[in-house]
Formats: C-alpha cells, sequence, structure tokens
C-alpha cells in the first residue's frame, strides 16, 4: 500500500510562511494528480488545493491567493507554499495523492500559527 509522507509543517507565528511537502513512491508519478486538505480540531476535514496530472490548479475561498501547490514529478513531490498565514490556518494538513480509483493518503502534519 503506497502512504504519501507529508513534511513541513510546524509553528510559525501570523504572517509568517511555511511550505509542506508530501512525497510518494509511485511509478507513473506524473499520471496522478495531488491535492491537500486540512482539518482543524472538532471541524471537519476541508479542501485547500489541487492540481490536476495535467498542471491545472484550483483552490479554496479561503486561500485568496496566499497559497500555491506544485509538483514535482522528477522527486514525485508534490508542495504546498503557504504565505501569510492566519491562526484561522491551523490545521494537520493532509496530502492526497489519486488517479482514478487509486486514492492515497498521507496522515498528517501540524500547522500551527500564533497570534
Amino acid at each position: 500500500q503506497v502512504q504519501p509522507v507529508e513534511s513541513g509543517g510546524g509553528l510559525v507565528q501570523a504572517g509568517g510562511s511555511l511550505r509542506l511537502s508530501c512525497a510518494a513512491s509511485i511509478i507513473a508519478f506524473s499520471t496522478y494528480s495531488g491535492a491537500w486538505y486540512r482539518q482543524a480540531p472538532g471541524k471537519p476535514r476541508e479542501f485547500v488545493a489541487r492540481i490536476r496530472d495535467d498542471g491545472v490548479t484550483s483552490y479554496a475561498d479561503f486561500v485568496q491567493g496566499r497559497f500555491t501547490i506544485s509538483k514535482n514529478n522528477g522527486q514525485n513531490t508534490v508542495y504546498l507554499q503557504m504565505n501569510s498565514l492566519k491562526p484561522g490556518d491551523t490545521a494537520v494538513y493532509y496530502c492526497d495523492i489519486y488517479r482514478g480509483n487509486r486514492d492515497y493518503w498521507g496522515q498528517g502534519t501540524q500547522v500551527t500559527v500564533s497570534s
């Protein structure tokens, strides 16, 4: 079973930046799409950003231009660059690598933004 591995989370002050990484040992990684979700305590998991295998990206409305998702097929990695972080961005961030009926989730990385 493929298990993507997230990294890059941590504690940052409001207004700061973090870059999350999601690495997955998957053959033909370039044919997969990638997405980031997050879950804050007591709240359901919510969509953050997506990048399709053709490079087209989409974002949740709350991102408001602060986050950028990217994909490096040579390194089998999906990134989420997060700038201008707010305390409301505090959550566990999960990556999802998927293609057709294949759907692989990471275990999550904690992001905490202090005010």
